[in-house]
């Protein structure tokens, strides 16, 4: 019985992968191991969006394969997005790396297991537009877990890379993530987050509409399952029916994750984004008046081939103006084989580092200022860890597991993992709640 330990870099779709590649294995041959010093294999599964996420999974990789020599590994391959962008070069410069299964061919995990085992130099990325493995079951479920409810993406951003890493955008029926769903809330699962490359185009290339609203509604009959969180919420297809069903549904969660990127129509256009200023205002708009209690959180791009310091001062000017509940910054990175890269007045790098951290500043602030205002307020709150005696630590609907803050959560009574309490604001920090047990 060959031991496996599977590392898993990048975002939760990446963890989503290694979930079911862990379900498939081979019971007769393969077991799961979480120490990676006993593993006879060891897979990272690679993130390659960016180059800091680049450079964190070539680090992991250079850290996996010393464990043939201090460890008792014998073979390492490698999965996920940077194993599917640089194959043949991961096994030329790594010579110690044994195989690439791409993201496509997850399904063949045990047969590069096996030819890996037996010695041979294995490379696997043909099947990129390949159907989601369905009725995968698996075994150790958790209180919050990821659904995907979609593969690929078709939007070709001038400055993204996934198409080409992922495929077309490929939606799953609505009655197979439904199974999926009933059975993780059947084994104790309470939250399901779905995820995407972009969550709002689901189903428009299998109903001929766009199905987001729909397949919420059927997941909210299941009886038990307590809170639907969506995340990567694509503004252009945000229609009113996914609003009615943010406004209506009980078990969906107040709570938007909308990548916007920027404001700037001039970038937006470079960007090859399909929203202007003016619809990205509009929907924010729409979405606090119709939806009270909504928590808006997104992401932006700064440093974007061209832009100007006219488009970083409105585009700070914005954050300014709408105060986002959650956001994050990314320095625009350039990535061969995209439109972008290719674009004149590439950005220095000092320039963009610059342009981040002022957001930041100022975000820091704004949600300085959110936060605060929650004190007095009562919140239900998942408890999702013991810190001490009378400490723990959860999440509100505010906020998403890893990317977004906590609430810690003083209680004379022994609470326990999953349960959902009612908690008193009591002070803020800057990204973080403090709250007492009612």
């Amino acid at each position: 019985m060959n031991k496996i330990h599977i590392v898993t870099l990048g975002c939760s779709k990446n963890e989503v992968d290694t979930s079911v590649m862990e379900s498939i294995l081979d019971k007769d041959k393969y077991s799961v191991t979480h120490d990676a010093s006993e593993a006879d294999v060891i897979i990272v599964n690679t993130c390659g969006f960016i180059d800091a996420a680049k450079e964190e999974s070539i680090d992991t990789i250079l850290e996996s394969v010393e464990y043939k020599t201090k460890g008792n590994c014998k073979k390492v391959l490698l999965a996920g997005c940077l194993a599917q962008r640089y194959p043949e070069e991961l096994i030329k410069e790594i010579p110690e790396v044994d195989g690439i299964l791409g993201t496509g061919n997850i399904g063949y995990i045990n047969e590069l297991l096996d030819s890996i085992l037996d010695g041979k130099k294995v490379i696997k990325t043909d099947n990129l537009n390949s159907d989601y493995l369905e009725g995968v079951k698996k075994k150790d479920v958790s209180v919050t877990e990821y659904v995907k409810i979609s593969e690929g993406c078709n939007n070709n951003c001038s400055y993204c890379i996934i198409p080409k890493l992922r495929g077309i955008n490929r939606s799953r029926k609505i009655e197979d993530i439904y199974d999926e769903v009933n059975y993780l809330v059947e084994n104790g699962a309470k939250e399901i987050i779905l995820i995407a490359q972009n969550t709002t185009d689901y189903g428009i290339d299998l109903y001929s509409k766009y199905s987001l609203a729909k397949l919420i509604k059927e997941l909210s009959k299941i009886e038990k399952l307590k809170w639907i969180r969506v995340l990567y919420l694509y503004p252009d297809h945000f229609d009113d029916d996914l609003i009615n069903e943010f406004i209506n549904n009980e078990k969906l969660v107040k709570y938007v994750d909308i990548p916007l990127q920027h404001i700037s129509d001039n970038v937006l256009k470079n960007m090859n984004r399909k929203t202007n200023k003016e619809q990205i205002i509009n929907l924010i708009t729409t979405l606090r008046e119709k939806i009270e209690g909504i928590i808006i959180r997104t992401t932006f791009i700064v440093g974007f081939p061209g832009e100007t310091q006219e488009d970083f001062d409105e585009l700070l000017k914005f954050i300014e103006t709408y105060k986002f509940d959650k956001l994050g910054v990314f320095p625009y990175s350039q990535e061969e084989d995209t439109k972008a890269a290719l674009l004149d007045d590439q950005i220095d790098d000092e320039t963009k580092e610059k342009r981040r951290d002022e957001i930041m500043s100022v975000q820091s602030e704004i949600s300085s200022s959110i936060l605060s205002d929650k004190v007095g307020e009562k919140l239900e709150v998942l408890i999702e860890e013991k810190t001490d005696e009378k400490s723990y630590m959860g999440r509100s609907y505010m906020d998403a597991p890893e990317i977004d803050g906590v609430i810690y959560v003083n209680s004379d009574s022994e609470l326990k993992i999953g349960d959902f309490v009612d908690v008193e604001v009591i002070d803020s920090l800057d990204y973080d709640l403090i709250g007492e047990r009612i």
